[in-house]
């Protein structure tokens, strides 16, 4: 286990001496073909070619999915809580938000709301199955068993999608998602990238996407959402700049040029996430001798985990680091600033996380509107504090 800043970021480094150590059964559940399993310059090369689908213009396309979807959801909060006004759990509720969110800016409509309704209900059964601990045979009635029924549905659906898009594309459609605008990068004579992906390449990327979007992606909406109705001073100081940037006009969707300006939210989603990584560390393995330190080298096949949470609390860069200051970050001579290395919220090197700005934009965007439609109360009962 890393213990320091310094030997995480090595093992992330260093791709030709550890490489990604997922559970047994992750590439029974997400096909041992998918991307997230290639090492080394194949990984490197594939997720080059994936770059541009997080780029500004890209981002453009989904900033207009992320806050309609939003919007739909939080219609349906109001209509909830209007018949039952007690408190109610938010885990749940704010992954199906998410999930529908991804599927829209991935997918965009080709594929039914039925579809996305039943990808986002058995997908929870693809995360189970990927706990640490489990049994690793596909038993009908195991866990293992059902996330591979779940991925299969999944898969057909999104297979559906790509095949659906490059129908849309080939007709000259504008380009209204995430495939959509793959499609079109990629029919660009001047793309270096240039190359043919199957409806099954295109949706297994899509699959691995929405992975990071229902776990990590929701897991940091929920402590954003938490953190927010826990200091009523921070959600003041959200609402003052929306309405400085918005002019008071909540109903019109939200612009990417609108979110730039929004630079204490963004300092608030950057610390709410630094106080309360959704990833704390992720298993690495050695694939032969490593050299760590001067004194000390890894045997091949140990296992090798850079730690996040300590990198993130470190009392020399963040003062009081369990204290959320969203204000440590609009300050450019601040240790938050001055050591950007110790923000591993994403990870580093070649596997940190490809839709950063996607992802953070969207739990911006989700709190914009939540802050400027709804008062948000936490009801603290003794599993506030537990995580599942």
């Amino acid at each position: 286990m890393a213990s320091t800043n310094e030997y995480a970021r090595k093992i992330l480094n260093s791709p030709t001496y550890a490489e990604p150590c997922l559970v047994y059964s992750a590439k029974k559940v997400l096909l041992p073909e998918n991307w997230v399993f290639l090492t080394g310059k194949e990984h490197v090369d594939y997720r080059r070619g994936l770059n541009t689908l997080f780029t500004r213009k890209a981002l453009g396309i989904y900033c207009n999915i992320q806050d309609a979807i939003a919007r739909k959801h939080f219609a349906k909060w109001r209509e909830a809580a209007a018949k039952d006004p007690s408190p109610q759990p938010i885990m749940m509720t704010a992954r199906y938000l998410n999930m529908d969110t991804s599927l829209r800016v991935f997918c965009g409509n080709h594929i039914p709301e039925e579809a996305a309704i039943e990808i986002s209900d058995k997908y929870w059964d693809i995360t189970k199955a990927l706990e640490l601990v489990n049994f690793p045979f596909a038993i009908p009635g195991t866990k293992i068993y059902k996330a591979i029924q779940a991925r299969k549905s999944a898969m057909n659906w999104l297979e559906l999608a790509a095949k659906n898009a490059k129908i849309a594309m080939a007709q000259g459609a504008e380009p209204e998602c995430l495939l959509d605008h793959w499609l079109v990068t990629l029919a660009d004579p001047s793309y270096k990238g240039k190359r043919e992906f199957t409806d099954h390449e295109m949706a297994m990327v899509v699959l691995s996407f929405l992975f990071a979007s229902q776990d990590a992606m929701s897991s940091g909406l929920i402590y954003g959402f938490q953190h927010v109705a826990d200091h009523p001073e921070i959600h003041a100081k959200i609402r003052e700049e929306q309405e400085r940037v918005r002019h008071g006009d909540y109903d019109s969707p939200i612009t990417l040029e609108q979110y730039d300006q929004m630079t204490y939210l963004q300092a608030f989603v950057k610390e709410s996430l630094r106080v309360k990584p959704p990833v704390l560390m992720v298993p690495y393995k050695a694939t032969k001798a490593f050299p760590i330190a001067d004194d000390y080298t890894v045997p091949s096949g140990s296992m090798v985990i850079p730690s996040f949470f300590l990198s993130l609390h470190d009392p020399e860069v963040y003062p009081e680091p369990e204290k959320l200051i969203p204000d440590r970050w609009l300050d450019p001579n601040s240790g938050a600033n001055t050591n950007p290395k110790n923000y591993l919220v994403w990870g580093a090197g070649p596997h940190r996380c490809i839709g950063v700005e996607y992802a953070t934009m969207n739990m911006a965007l989700v709190l914009a509107i939540a802050c400027t439609t709804f008062n948000i109360e936490h009801d603290v009962t003794p599993l506030s504090s537990e995580i599942e």
